[in-house]
């Protein structure tokens, strides 16, 4: 697995050498735009508007815009020198806190954490001190020229790093339009809205989430590159309602998701894949030739 970043982590007078590891991945299909007429890569050039000519990376300088076509000129030097005072490779444990006390719409990136040389001891012993207390891990770190505030939890019994917002990087849920802010649910359609609920509810197995679209769409580029022709079978279509009151809708579902209600159907049925079977060993075999 690639390392990302070394450093240490600390708390209090604990320093544990530790190296950084990206979790994730992104699985996206990345698709190239060509030229329709001869199929060729379109590249994508740095052109100044004014000057009209080709700028080469040596020539461009990065600039904070503070008002409408007025910039602050920043000098790679002046960046190095903030970089250099900031980023002590360490990550500072600040506090402790409960997992359940941090909603996810702070969390960003994750990390693995593994131990560096003669850290394996300290990343035991953070490791057992987080899992017997409960707690996870506030801290500060600084990932490509950005400070990020982070927490350190246990993962299958390997330290995590989950990078997560500063505060006013989360816009405010207040901010959002058309949010209703009366309660008009009856009980009624209440005690429904959870009997589904209970219905659907099921032990989660991330095994059981695939990303179909990008299954097809590999399929597909495949099927185009063997110069095969594919055929997509229609999806399942949501059966036809006229249902627009709320309480129809949702005793709707829960026929829809009562266990065995499946079952039921297709003894009713029957199976046509094994009657098709039966008929054709009933065929009458043909006659030897004399």
């Amino acid at each position: 697995m690639h390392t990302i970043w070394k450093g240490s982590i600390s708390f209090g007078l604990v320093n544990i050498p530790i190296k950084l590891h990206a979790a994730t991945e992104d699985k996206d299909i990345k698709l190239r735009n060509l030229h329709k007429k001869c199929h060729s890569p379109i590249k994508y050039e740095k052109v100044c508007p004014v000057c009209e000519e080709k700028i080469e990376q040596n020539e461009i300088v990065k600039a904070y815009e503070y008002t409408k076509g007025k910039f602050v000129i920043l000098e790679d030097g002046d960046l190095e020198k903030l970089k250099k005072e900031k980023e002590d490779k360490a990550v500072e444990i600040i506090d402790f806190v409960k997992m359940q006390e941090i909603d996810p719409i702070y969390f960003s990136r994750t990390y693995y954490i593994s131990p560096g040389d003669s850290g394996t001891k300290a990343y035991s012993l953070l490791r057992k001190a987080l899992q017997e207390s409960e707690k996870v891990g506030i801290a500060k770190i600084i990932i490509r020229s950005k400070e990020q505030l982070a927490l350190l939890r246990v993962y299958e019994n390997t330290l995590v790093m989950e990078t997560i917002h500063f505060p006013d990087e989360v816009r405010k849920a207040e901010d959002v339009p058309n949010v209703p802010a009366d309660e008009n649910v009856t009980k009624k359609e209440l005690d429904t809205a959870i009997l589904l609920i209970d219905q659907l509810t099921t032990e989660f197995s991330p095994d059981k989430y695939t990303d179909d679209y990008r299954t097809a769409l590999l399929e597909l580029i495949e099927s185009k590159r063997t110069g095969e022709e594919i055929v997509t079978p229609a999806g399942k279509q949501p059966a036809a309602t006229n249902v627009t009151d709320l309480m129809a809708a949702l005793q709707a579902s829960i026929d829809k998701t009562k266990p065995g209600a499946t079952t039921a159907k297709t003894e009713k049925t029957g199976n046509p894949a094994k009657t098709t079977t039966k008929k054709k060993r009933a065929a009458p075999k043909a006659k030897k030739q004399a």
